[in-house]
């Protein structure tokens, strides 16, 4: 059985997640400038929401919680691994034709109970329509999940990461096509979408079978391991569905202000570049690896597998939210000021980056910690602890909207986000050691502080420096890249210096996996 390399398998995840998002920021530079925020690009935000609310919730959320754990337990104890995911496959196939099924008959349901602001205009039946093209890319991405969840168990990272690469190229593609052509760009858009999804399947169906799992549709079979794994899964899902209730909660407020879910959606992906490649890339490797090692009894590996996992992601994402926070409009004029998308859209997008950014950090812990719970097939507290999550998201957006208008829904999204990270830490304390960061984690966490500090007052003073080139078109993105030079070479040099971290350590772990 092939082993799993730790750090070897998060630079592979988050190196083939940072190209997603590099194409992702391409995708997102695409739409804001061809069709640009107002009514079309709400629409299409609203209904491309919709599979993807329903995957993180069946695929990435309560399946793979209950799935990958005891997958991985049975590839480590030579348990038939081979019939649990040919049935969790056919099960997981069933329910999810199903509810494609059911998501296109009840779209205008759906779209009322997630954009009721959109009721009474134009909005609406443009939502309904995409929605209805869509939605079929759950049952593809949800399948693919699933392959992703055997790639990831058995140690085989690259194809599982690189699936997603397709639905940006295949997006890119469509609206260079349909710009170039003449033709709607939001229609070669949203037809690009489940093609993407089939290319996404068949990748990682292909890969699975290469690693000696080729499996077929068949009848699905009610046994007592899919037993088992329904009960994991069932917290999980109500889980995954707090924490998709927030997304609606801030959608529906979002939907009540003109452009405000344009933003909202452009200022996410942004934040979303380091929560991708770090936290969600720690996250997939962390939780088999976990997983195996408690199968086998290696509680001190574990406790220093997670502590090195928390070490190198916070590494990463603390300079990663100074930058945010400290530069946002600079990083958002760059990126997204072109087309359709004028200063005032900037000006907007940047606020909400700034916010998204205080909330990073918080982000990134909660992927590292929830694998904690999950290897241990225990989903029921994070789902109380998503509750509490859900009502602090709520009242916040809800209440916070007549006071700070459509930016309500980004500050409850990160408040919420460190009530759901302290939920996590102060209840993995029952695991014991193995669930506690060791002593080199609490002696190197405080100066990569100090160096992201040192970070953020260069950003500062290089950004003041270059506004005159960032405001030029053709000199904005050198500026840009002389900003993050600096940011890098102040963070990277400074840590360094004060033993933040040691370079030569992460080659010497990338070695030895």
């Amino acid at each position: 059985m092939k082993p799993i390399r730790l750090m070897t398998g998060f630079f592979t995840v988050g190196v083939w997640t940072l190209l997603s998002r590099v194409l992702g920021f391409i995708r997102e530079v695409l739409l804001l400038s061809l069709i640009g925020p107002g009514p079309v690009m709400d629409a299409f935000v609203a209904a491309f929401r919709l599979p993807n609310m329903f995957r993180r919730f069946f695929a990435e959320g309560a399946f793979n919680a209950a799935f990958v754990p005891m997958f991985a337990k049975k590839l480590e104890g030579e348990e038939d691994a081979q019939r649990f995911a040919r049935d969790a496959f056919n099960g997981l196939g069933l329910v999810v034709l199903v509810l494609t099924g059911l998501g296109m008959v009840f779209m205008p349901g759906l779209v009322w109970a997630t954009a009721e602001g959109f009721v009474g205009d134009e909005r609406f039946d443009m939502t309904v329509g995409y929605g209805r093209i869509v939605f079929p890319y759950i049952l593809c991405m949800s399948l693919a999940a699933l392959f992703s969840g055997v790639l990831n168990a058995t140690g085989r990272f690259a194809v599982a990461a690189a699936a997603p690469v397709l639905l940006n190229i295949f997006v890119i593609a469509a609206m260079t096509i349909g710009a170039l052509t003449g033709g709607a760009v939001v229609t070669w858009l949203v037809w690009a979408i489940p093609l993407a999804g089939v290319a996404q399947l068949a990748l990682t169906w292909r890969a699975a079978a290469d690693a000696g799992f080729a499996l077929k549709p068949g009848r699905p079979r009610w046994t007592k391991d899919m037993r088992a794994m329904i009960v994991v899964a069932l917290p999980a899902a109500m889980a995954s569905g707090v924490m998709q209730i927030n997304l609606v909660v801030g959608q529906l407020v979002a939907s009540q202000y003109d452009s405000a879910v344009s933003w909202l959606f452009a200022a996410d992906r942004l934040y979303q570049l380091p929560l991708g490649v770090v936290g969600i890339a720690v996250g997939v490797v962390l939780l088999p690896d976990l997983s195996r090692r408690l199968r086998a009894g290696d509680t001190q590996g574990a406790h220093h597998t997670l502590s090195r996992a928390a070490e190198v992601s916070l590494a990463l994402t603390i300079p990663s939210a100074v930058a945010l926070t400290v530069v946002p409009l600079a990083l958002v004029t760059v990126l997204f000021e072109r087309g359709a998308s004028d200063v005032d859209d900037s000006a907007a997008i940047a606020t909400a980056v700034t916010i998204y950014g205080l909330g990073l950090p918080a982000f990134v812990l909660q992927k590292i910690l929830q694998p904690v719970y999950f290897a241990r097939e225990d989903t029921k507290r994070p789902f109380y602890f998503a509750l509490v999550a859900m009502v602090v998201n709520a009242a916040l957006a809800i209440g916070l909207a007549p006071f700070v208008g459509w930016i309500a829904p980004a500050l409850a999204t990160t408040l919420a986000g460190w009530v759901m990270f302290a939920c996590l830490a102060i209840g993995a304390r029952r695991f014991g050691d193995a669930a506690r960061f060791d002593a080199r984690f609490h002696k190197r966490i405080w100066r990569i502080i100090a160096a992201s500090v040192v970070m953020g007052v260069a950003l500062m003073a290089t950004n003041v420096a270059l506004q005159p080139f960032i405001g030029l078109p053709w000199w904005r993105g050198l500026a840009l890249l002389v900003l993050l030079s600096v940011g890098a070479a102040s963070f990277f040099g400074i840590g360094q210096l004060i033993g933040a971290f040691k370079i030569s350590e992460f080659r010497s772990a990338v070695r030895r996996g």
